[in-house]
C-alpha cells in the first residue's frame, strides 16, 4: 500500500477509535450555578449559618462544579415567599423554615417544628430512616409545588418566648399580642392570644414600640443577637412548641432532575453534614448565653409541670383538628406519633436525668 494511503487509513482508524471512546465515556455534567435566597441571616448560629456552610462546602468539594450563591433575607426574595419563588423557578433554590408555608401546605409544619413533638435527634431518625423524607416530597407534590426538599439544618428547643410581663397560667395568654410561629401559634390562638407572624429582623422594634407584647423566635444564642433581652426581661422555658426546629434547602424540581447523580449525592451529603453541625453549634453556645442573660437581669422562668400538661392537652386538640382538615397532615402526624410511641420506650430508659449533670454539693 502506498505510504499516503497507509497514513490515511491509520488516521481513519485513529479517528474511529476516538469517536468510539467518546461514545462510551460518561458525559460531563453541566455545572450548577444556583441562586439561593435564605429566610434567616447567615450570622444566626444553627439557623442561618448552615446555608453558608453548604454553599462553601459544595463549591470546595465539587472543585467548582456546584456553586450556590447565598442571598441574605430580603435581598432577592422576601423570607416568606421562598417556596413560591423556587417552585416557579424564579430562583433555583432557597433555604428556609418551611413551617412558614402552613397556609398553603398544611402538613409542612410537621416537618419543621411540632409542639410536644420529637427531640431533634429523634426527628432526624424518623426523617432519614423512617418515611419522613419521602413523605415530605409527596406533601409538596400533592399541593402542586414543583420542589425537591432536603433537610439541611436542625437546632434544639427554642425558648417558649420573651414577655413583657410574667406568665403564671394559661389565662395570661388571653388577649396577648404575640408573635408565634407554626402549630404553636395555633395553640396560643385557641387560648385567646392574638397571634401574628413577622420576620425575625422586625421583632426587636415591634417589642420596643409595643406592637406586640411578646415574641418567640429561637434559642438563646440567636435571641441574644436579635437583642430581645434589651427590651423585655421575662424569658420562658421549656420550648414546648418547638422541641426541634428544622430548616430545608428547597430546590426547583426541574433543576433537581437535571442534576447528575453525583451532584445530587454531594448536595444530600453536604446537607446532612450541615444538619449535624447546626445542632452542634446551638448546643455548644446556648448554655453560656443563657447564663449571661441571667447576669443581665433576665428572669428565665420554667413553666410548671401542671401548666405544661394543660398546654399538651390543648396541643393534642389542635393537632387532631388539623388532621381532620388535611389528609397529608393526618398521615404524617400518625406516622410521627407511632414512631414517638416506640421511641419513648428507648428514650425514657437510655438517657440520664438532666440534673445529674450538675455539680454535686461538697
Amino acid at each position: 500500500m502506498p505510504i499516503n494511503k497507509l497514513k490515511t487509513a491509520a488516521g481513519a482508524l485513529a479517528l474511529a477509535g476516538s469517536m468510539a471512546g467518546a461514545a462510551v465515556a460518561p458525559a460531563q455534567a453541566d455545572e450548577i450555578r444556583w441562586k439561593m435566597p435564605i429566610a434567616f441571616s447567615s450570622n444566626l448560629p444553627g439557623l442561618g449559618s448552615p446555608s453558608k456552610y453548604v454553599a462553601e462546602q459544595l463549591k470546595t468539594a465539587s472543585g467548582g462544579n456546584v456553586q450556590v450563591r447565598v442571598y441574605e433575607p430580603g435581598e432577592l426574595v422576601p423570607p416568606f415567599d421562598i417556596l413560591e419563588a423556587v417552585s416557579n423557578n424564579k430562583v433555583s433554590a432557597g433555604y428556609t423554615w418551611i413551617g412558614y408555608d402552613q397556609g398553603t401546605v398544611p402538613a409542612v409544619p410537621l416537618f419543621a417544628a411540632v409542639p410536644f413533638g420529637l427531640k431533634p435527634w429523634a426527628f432526624t431518625a424518623w426523617y432519614y430512616y423512617g418515611p419522613g423524607h419521602k413523605m415530605l416530597q409527596e406533601v409538596y407534590a400533592n399541593k402542586g409545588f414543583n420542589v425537591h426538599a432536603q433537610l439541611c439544618g436542625i437546632i434544639g428547643p427554642e425558648t417558649a418566648g420573651w414577655y413583657s410581663n410574667p406568665v403564671d397560667s394559661l389565662d395570661d395568654y388571653q388577649g396577648m399580642k404575640i408573635r408565634f410561629a407554626g402549630l404553636g401559634g395555633k395553640v396560643l390562638e385557641k387560648l385567646g392570644a392574638s397571634v401574628t407572624m413577622m420576620p425575625g429582623g422586625e421583632l426587636f422594634q415591634a417589642l420596643q414600640t409595643g406592637t406586640i407584647d411578646a415574641t418567640e423566635f429561637s434559642m438563646p444564642a440567636i435571641d441574644q443577637i436579635l437583642g430581645f433581652h434589651k427590651v423585655v426581661k421575662y424569658n420562658l422555658f421549656p420550648g414546648w412548641h418547638q422541641p426541634f426546629t428544622a430548616q430545608y434547602m428547597l430546590i426547583n424540581g426541574d433543576e433537581w432532575k437535571q442534576a447528575s447523580e453525583q451532584q445530587k449525592a454531594l448536595i444530600e451529603t453536604t446537607c446532612t453534614a450541615a444538619t449535624m453541625r447546626g445542632l452542634a453549634e446551638g448546643e455548644y453556645k446556648n448554655g453560656k448565653v443563657l447564663q449571661g442573660f441571667q447576669e443581665k437581669g433576665v428572669q428565665a422562668n420554667q413553666i410548671p409541670r401542671d401548666v405544661l400538661r394543660e398546654l399538651q392537652d390543648v396541643t393534642r386538640e389542635v393537632l387532631k383538628q388539623e388532621a381532620k382538615k388535611d389528609e397529608d397532615f393526618a398521615r404524617v402526624y400518625e406516622s410521627q406519633q407511632a414512631f414517638q410511641e416506640t421511641y419513648q420506650v428507648w428514650a425514657k430508659r437510655a438517657y440520664l436525668p438532666a440534673d445529674l449533670g450538675e455539680k454535686s454539693a461538697e
